[in-house]
């Protein structure tokens, strides 16, 4: 895995993803929350492996439990 690629529904594109976070949904999905190049917020949903697999790469960061 290189890099996250997400939609961004400002510009109605599909982007790279900088600064991501991995968290895990209410219901026991995965999310990863970042933001493109110019700064806009982006959303993706994922699979447990994809999280992992983002996490480990160095990717994305883990999002710390509250």
């Amino acid at each position: 895995m290189e890099n996250l690629i997400a939609y961004c529904l400002k510009t109605k594109t599909k982007e790279q993803m900088f600064e991501a976070v991995v968290s895990q949904t209410k219901r026991g999905g995965y999310m990863a929350k970042g933001v493109t190049k110019d700064g806009h917020k982006m959303s993706l949903m994922m699979s447990k492996a994809n999280a992992e697999a983002a996490v480990a790469a160095g990717i994305a960061k883990l999002e710390e439990a509250q």
